[in-house]
């Protein structure tokens, strides 16, 4: 069982969702393949997120993997939100469900029981070797 946050976290993280939520219908993802893509990351309720190199393969308009080293992240997208599941290596860390928005080539989401907030930005498509 996960420990609660301290009422101003769970606050942002509420805020957050909400907004998510009530953000644009999700819309779908962008066409199937891989791509460079940085992962973007908020800990802090409305505190800039920090972002780092990864790798997205778009595998679907339901389906997309993003790995960073020996951690990767699957995304199932269903209509209103998405299924998360880390894996570092092949052990499962973490899972979560989130509402979602696409900004663009961007997917944004959160895991509101840690008060986090996710942005995928996919870059340019790699092309096939």
């Amino acid at each position: 069982m996960r420990a609660a946050l301290p009422f101003t976290r769970r606050v942002g993280a509420a805020c957050c969702m909400a907004m998510l939520a009530c953000a644009l219908p999700a819309r779908a993802a962008p066409p199937a393949g891989r791509y460079e893509a940085l992962l973007c990351v908020a800990t802090l309720p409305g505190a800039e997120p920090t972002c780092g190199p990864a790798e997205a393969e778009v595998r679907s308009e339901s389906r997309l993997d993003v790995r960073i080293s020996d951690v990767s992240y699957r995304l199932a997208l269903r209509s209103s939100q998405l299924d998360v599941i880390t894996l570092h290596g092949g052990v499962q860390i973490d899972e979560f469900s989130s509402p979602y928005e696409w900004a663009g080539n961007t997917l944004r989401f959160g895991d509101e029981a840690k008060a986090v907030r996710y942005e995928i930005r996919l870059g340019a498509r790699r092309q096939a070797r």
